[in-house]
């Protein structure tokens, strides 16, 4: 009798979704390697250089020979201590060392954060438009992400009744990011506290994404849920890093911060899978976030130029539609005006943008529903003018 025939790849595995933003951003660099003067607004990552005193720091740490040799999996005992002074100093919230697991990046604080959280079946409100790694983190966790639309008209903000009508008897998490990646829009206090409360009052956790707090605009504070509804303390988890504010993608250096028993539970995980952050990427970002702000506040500086000139350059293409972000860096518009004929989609839409304007944008469909494009303004002022303007060359005509 012979075997059945099984797939190389496990189910689990095989249904993850590729990161659209990083598939967008690689074919962008390809095709620039190839020789097309292609401008992407794809990838959220800062055009600028991280800080000299951060990547000293780093010089230094490679030179000492305790840096060479395995450390702790949860993270260097500094570091931890750094992140816990940061925390009380930037989300005003007062926790200890041991409440933080410092991860591979934000993806891992992710990831590790739904495994130790979910069993099969559990399910996880994710407010739409949503960055793209949520639902595929949730689902390997065995969880269910349950979608929340929030569209332009609701400030691309989810409200109590739509919280309401999704919740079940196996509803566990409530995922919350604000400043918002893919959208830019920021909760205000109150809308903060109101949906912190509403979360308490279920005996809900939430998983609360605050990798863009020092990215806001025109005023707007940034509010973390566990500062403002602080009985959320035993069911609250934050996730943060230094990619975005230092400009430091490519050091990978994430966290997770929340009660000990789930932090603890993520470091058994991550001693399995990774073991601890490389510790030169340690020593960088302990030099960040004990550091000054004063490099952060410049490159928001720029960022917020950038802003207000991308918002209006797409606002003048017909069929466009783009609200004003007040956080992150990102502008996610509305196309739907734009759709029709061969191109019913905004997946579509962003391909007949690349091809035929050489211009890489990330579509609405690896965020939730079609008929929106995000771009990234985090890019110089040069290739964010000269995007735009073939954008709009492109679908006047």
């Amino acid at each position: 009798m012979s075997p059945q025939p099984r797939s190389r790849v496990s189910q689990r595995i095989g249904a993850i979704a590729e990161s659209a933003t990083l598939a967008v951003d690689a074919k962008a660099k390809a095709l620039k390697a190839a020789g097309r003067p292609v401008i992407g607004f794809g990838a959220g990552e800062p055009d600028f250089p991280t800080p000299d005193y951060i990547v000293e720091a780093a010089v230094q740490a490679a030179r000492d020979p305790q840096n060479h040799r395995y450390s702790p999996a949860a993270g260097l005992p500094e570091l931890r201590q750094a992140i816990a002074e940061k925390t009380l100093r930037d989300s005003g919230l007062e926790i200890e060392s041991q409440q933080v697991l410092v991860t591979n990046g934000g993806k891992q604080a992710v990831y590790n954060t739904f495994a130790a959280l979910l069993d099969p079946g559990d399910e996880v409100i994710v407010p739409t438009p949503y960055w793209t790694t949520y639902p595929e983190s949730i689902r390997l966790a065995g969880g269910v992400p349950v979608d929340v639309f929030a569209g332009p008209e609701n400030g691309y903000k989810v409200t109590i009744e739509q919280l309401d009508a999704a919740v079940t008897d196996r509803t566990k998490v409530l995922s919350f990011v604000s400043p918002s990646n893919p959208t830019g829009a920021v909760y205000t206090p109150e809308e903060t506290a109101t949906i912190g409360r509403w979360a308490h009052d279920r005996g809900l956790w939430v998983v609360t994404d605050e990798i863009y707090e020092h990215l806001t605009y025109d005023g707007v504070p940034f509010t973390s849920i566990a500062t403002a509804v602080p009985e959320l303390a035993d069911q609250v988890i934050i996730l943060n890093g230094v990619a975005k504010t230092y400009a430091m993608t490519g050091w990978r250096v994430g966290w997770m911060a929340g009660p000990v028993d789930i932090i603890k539970a993520a470091t058994n995980l991550q001693s399995h899978a990774t073991s601890n952050v490389a510790n030169v990427s340690q020593r960088a970002a302990l030099a960040a976030v004990s550091g000054p702000l004063d490099a952060v506040d410049e490159m928001k500086t720029a960022f917020d130029r950038r802003r207000k000139a991308m918002v209006a350059g797409l606002n003048a293409v017909p069929g466009f539609s783009c609200p004003t972000p007040a956080g992150a860096f990102y502008a996610y518009v509305d196309v739907r005006g734009a759709l029709g004929g061969e191109r019913r989609t905004s997946a579509e839409l962003a391909g007949h943008i690349l091809e035929e304007a050489e211009v890489a944008v990330v579509p609405g469909e690896a965020f939730g529903p079609s008929g929106f494009l995000r771009l990234s303004y985090a890019l110089g002022d040069d290739d964010l003018a000269e995007g735009i303007g073939r954008i709009q060359q492109l679908l006047s005509r």
